[in-house]
């Protein structure tokens, strides 16, 4: 808040002005006080407030306390206020005196404060909102009832009772309301129907003879003036639109012909009057048609050509001095606000709000845009909207531009603080100019639209001649050359690959949105795509992603807009032809092409947590598809960062497998979490025991295999088994539909499989194997931890008790985790019969590689294979169990790298041993990551010599320890 300048301080013409106010007002006024601080001040700056005052003094009078200041007023005090009074007024000639008196009352109010620098904008634009929302909701009430007593209620076809609904845009939508503003409005209402009265009439006429009442008692000079210019043009059709419409027609008119900028309108947009629960019912219904459930780029282009024809109405009506319309003035601070809630606010619920300051820092701390770039464009917003509303306190006017007559400027210059007019529009031009530069920043088309302009400039004939292939000006003759230049070793093929894009039925279907800018981005990509060593990999896979994603425009916008983004995607495919894949078939991921700093860099395991609860709390739980959707494109963007920085070089393989391994985690946990909540919510919590022993049972997951392991890979499955604790009777759930324990733990663990398994759109989460479990496929589904226990340890057979080396509690109950924990150290140290155990384990062995090993000598299966992954992971669980009763160290991790490190160092196998096998599977592993990343399979063709004596020393390491037992099992695949 500004301090007002004192009037001692003011320039000698303005100070005999304001001290002739006072002394006229003084005479209108007999029972003016002695004293009203700063009411010089407040008459100078506005005529409005001297004129009314003059004609009106008790509104003054009756506003100021006891010390002779205006205090604020609460909501209620201005409700009240008019609530009493329109109870007593019967005709419309009253009520419309009524609603303009409390208009003068409250911007004489509303000005002196803000004038003398008692009030800061947040109370302005919030009292100058509430004064247009109380009249509208006053008047709309007053009307309603007439109407009522006339025509009776309006009730749908169900009988129920219908109410107007008044949607106010703009910034009275947002609580952003200025001095002197129209407002804008749309009238919408539930359901058809008719009124129940004597004269009864459709639903449709009563609401539309209702609203132009509405617009009559606000709009209409009188005596006293006018409330408020009321435009609906943002209504459905504009002005040839009906002046009311029933939600569904609208829902219907937006997703059928709503247009851009309906959308960009629609933001602010709130229900002011009517009912308000029916006004929610109708924005969660436009909801969709506002904010995409994508990035969309395309609205940078959409407000960009929208700020082009405000620029150039500007210049013609020649606004150069407009502090809203003009260059740097609150328009492109609220475009700035309004791009990244178009593009964002359909994935991040929290940006969908109305207040353009909220919106702000809000884009500050998602970190959209620089602290800096949010504090001065907060600075000048605030600064800009003191101008516009200390402006239009002059005289009530809704003006923008900066006064012709000298001494109103000085008028305004003083009013904002400053001492000349000189001093003050320094002020101005420095906050436009920050503002021009963060907006330019913000929306500057990163390539030039029209190749023209850059005749003359480096690299010109080839940026020409790009654009000239794409558009098929070049012919076949002159083409084939200048592609082999691009760097194409096979040029026939690169442009047949794009003559076919350009020819393609989803090309020629685009519309002429679509078209223009997949013409944009065309010769971007070709030319991006020239700068690669070997382009030619590369290209089939980018026209297909642009194929894809053609008909949803938007993602052509996105990479136009952003160049950076457009080179990663172009590195990705170059890269690797799985991550080009997965783009194509989910384009929302070429949202994570925007930020490198991001894409290389995944979280750990508990930024995957704050991540999920960040993106599933803008949903309520109840939704649970949206929910589902959500955490299979989690799923998708998390496994995209870690395969992009695998590919690049920022991850090892052991910290890939981690990453994936933990965003299985988290994912299981909130799966399991949303199938639990659900079974309780059915059926309440699962209890067993009575008296003092009674108590809630509980439930965990169990990681086998690669997720045991810390092993996952791009595409791995999920080897779970399902546990609970419950024993002793009765037991069953809570309520309210009770049933037994064990059928709540098996549906939950069938919810759990589904949620994981089930596919949508949005592809799958994972697929589950769940037959490590007790009996494989014929036992239970879940069983409970005694049950798991005897089954081990009477029942199981060997390869099951090396499959419990790789297992552990990966979600539920840690508590029931820590007792499965013990059960599987108890197992693994069970004394065993060493010769026995060889030969099962080789038996074993001989058997899959009977099944999935390899027939052609010159190939090697990095898993399945002699001297692979399997053979190590073999030895390492043989060590294990037939050690593990005198070190039981050897127990503590299920990774073999780690474990490889105990048996080492307890002495069970040489360190050396253990180093050189770990080495070997990590390079296996390596070589497993690059391979599905680049769409291949584990077998390897003629392996290198370094693969190749890599796999001697693995097989020589299990000739070693099983040589004897081996030779009596003829292997086949066995290739040294």
């Amino acid at each position: 808040m500004t301090p007002p300048i004192p009037l001692e301080s003011l320039p000698p013409a303005a100070r005999e002005r304001a001290v002739f106010l006072l002394e006229g007002f003084r005479e209108r006024a007999p029972d003016f006080p002695g004293d009203i601080p700063g009411a010089e001040l407040v008459l100078l700056c506005s005529d409005y407030v001297a004129q009314t005052s003059m004609r009106h003094p008790e509104y003054v009078l009756e506003s100021l306390d006891a010390n002779g200041r205006m205090p604020p007023r609460s909501d209620e005090e201005v409700r009240g206020w008019l609530r009493e009074r329109l109870a007593a007024i019967a005709e419309e000639t009253a009520l419309k005196a009524c609603l303009r008196e409390l208009r003068h009352r409250e911007l004489i109010r509303i000005a002196w404060r803000d004038l003398l620098g008692e009030a800061g904008l947040d109370e302005v634009m919030h009292d100058l909102t509430r004064l247009a929302e109380t009249l509208v909701q006053g008047a709309l009430g007053w009307l309603e009832e007439q109407l009522h007593k006339r025509y009776g209620t309006p009730r749908d076809h169900e009988g129920a009772a219908q109410s107007l609904v008044v949607l106010g845009m703009g910034k009275l939508g947002g609580g952003e309301l200025n001095f002197s503003s129209d407002i804008d409005l749309i009238f919408a209402y539930w359901h058809p129907g008719t009124t129940d009265g004597g004269r009864s009439i459709e639903n449709q006429e009563f609401f539309q003879r209702l609203g132009r009442s509405l617009i009559a008692a606000l709009t209409e000079a009188t005596p006293e003036g006018f409330c408020y210019r009321v435009d609906m043009r943002l209504r459905p059709f504009g002005d040839s639109g009906p002046l009311v419409m029933h939600f569904d027609a609208m829902e219907d008119y937006y997703q059928g012909h709503g247009r851009e900028w309906e959308r960009y309108a629609l933001i602010k947009a709130r229900a002011i009057a009517g009912e308000p629960a029916a006004g929610e019912r109708l924005m969660e219904k436009l909801r969709p048609f506002i904010y995409r459930r994508y990035l969309d780029y395309g609205a940078f282009a959409n407000l960009r050509d929208l700020k082009r024809m405000i620029n150039e109405e500007s210049a013609r009506r020649e606004r150069v001095e407009d502090v809203k319309h003009g260059g740097g003035g609150i328009r492109e601070v609220e475009f700035v606000g309004q791009v990244f809630q178009l593009i964002r606010g359909g994935r991040d619920r929290a940006l969908q709000r109305r207040d353009l300051l909220g919106v702000l820092d809000l884009l500050g701390e998602r970190q959209l845009l620089p602290p800096h770039a949010v504090d001065q464009l907060v600075t000048a917003y605030r600064f800009l909207r003191r101008v516009e509303n200390r402006l239009q306190m002059q005289n009530d006017q809704q003006t923008h531009r900066l006064p012709a007559h000298p001494f109103d400027r000085t008028r305004l210059a003083l009013s904002m603080g400053f001492t000349d007019e000189a001093s003050f529009e320094m002020a101005l031009l420095r906050e436009q100019r920050r503002v021009q530069a963060q907006f330019e920043q913000v929306f500057s088309a990163p390539q030039r639209e029209n190749g023209d302009s850059l005749e003359g400039a480096p690299g010109t004939r080839r940026t020409r001649m790009i654009g000239q292939l794409w558009s098929m000006e070049l012919d076949e003759k002159e083409a084939l050359p200048f592609l082999r230049d691009m760097g194409f070793d096979d040029p026939v093929t690169a442009y047949e690959g794009v003559r076919g894009l350009r020819d393609s039925p989803v090309t020629r279907s685009l519309s002429e949105t679509g078209r223009q800018r997949l013409d944009r981005l065309m010769p971007l990509l070709l030319g991006a795509l020239a700068e690669l060593d070997a382009p030619d990999p590369a290209l089939p896979r980018a026209l297909q992603l642009v194929k894809t994603i053609a008909r949803r425009s938007v993602y052509l916008s996105l990479l136009v807009e952003n160049p950076l983004a457009l080179s990663q995607l172009v590195k990705l495919c170059d890269a690797s032809s799985w991550i080009s894949d997965q783009l194509t078939h989910y384009p929302l991921l070429l949202d994570e092409l925007l930020d490198p700093r991001v894409l290389y860099a995944p979280p750990g395991r508990e930024g995957l947590k704050e991540e999920l609860d960040h993106e599933l709390g803008q949903f309520p739980v109840e939704d649970q598809e949206q929910v589902l959707d959500r955490l299979r494109q989690y799923k998708q963007v998390q496994t995209l960062r870690v395969a992009a920085a695998d590919i690049m070089g920022h991850l090892p393989v052991m910290r890939v497998s981690d990453h994936l391994t933990w965003l299985a985690e988290v994912l299981l946990e909130r799966v399991l979490e949303l199938s639990w909540n659900l079974m309780v919510e059915r059926h309440g919590e699962p209890w067993c025991g009575e008296g003092a022993a009674r108590r809630r049972a509980h439930f965990a997951i169990i990681g086998y295999g690669k997720l045991g392991g810390f092993e996952l890979g791009y595409g791995s499955d999920l080897d779970v088994v399902f546990l609970h604790d419950s024993n002793g009777e009765p037991a069953r759930t809570s309520g309210p539909r009770v049933i037994e324990n064990s059928e709540f733990f098996g549906r939950v663990a069938q919810r759990v499989v589904h949620l994981l398994g089930a596919f949508t759109p949005a592809g799958r989460l994972y697929e589950v194997d769940t037959r490590l479990r007790p009996s494989g496929l014929s036992g239970l589904l879940v069983s409970s931890l005694d049950a798991f226990r005897r089954y081990q340890e009477g029942s199981a057979w060997t390869w099951e008790h090396q499959a419990l080396v790789r297992a552990r509690f990966v979600a539920g109950d840690a508590d029931l985790g820590e007792r499965f924990a013990e059960v599987r150290r108890w197992i693994l140290a069970r004394p065993r019969d060493s010769a026995a155990l060889r030969r099962e384990v080789v038996e074993m062995r001989a058997r899959m590689l009977a099944e999935h090993a390899s027939r052609d000598p010159g190939v090697f299966d990095l898993k399945r294979d002699r001297g692979g992954i399997t053979d190590i992971e073999f030895m390492v669980q043989y060590w294990v169990l037939s050690n593990a009763r005198r070190h039981p160290e050897v127990c503590d991790w299920p990774d073999k790298v780690r474990t490889l490190e105990v048996l080492g160092r307890t002495g069970v196998i040489t360190p050396a041993l253990g180093a050189a096998l770990a080495d070997a599977y990590r390079d296996m592993r390596n070589r497993i990551h690059r391979l599905t990343l680049a769409g291949a399979s584990t077998r390897v063709s003629d392996p290198p010599e370094d693969l190749r004596a890599l796999r001697k020393q693995v097989m020589d390491s299990w000739d070693e320890l099983f040589g004897d037992v081996a030779a009596d099992t003829a292997a086949p695949g066995k290739t040294d």
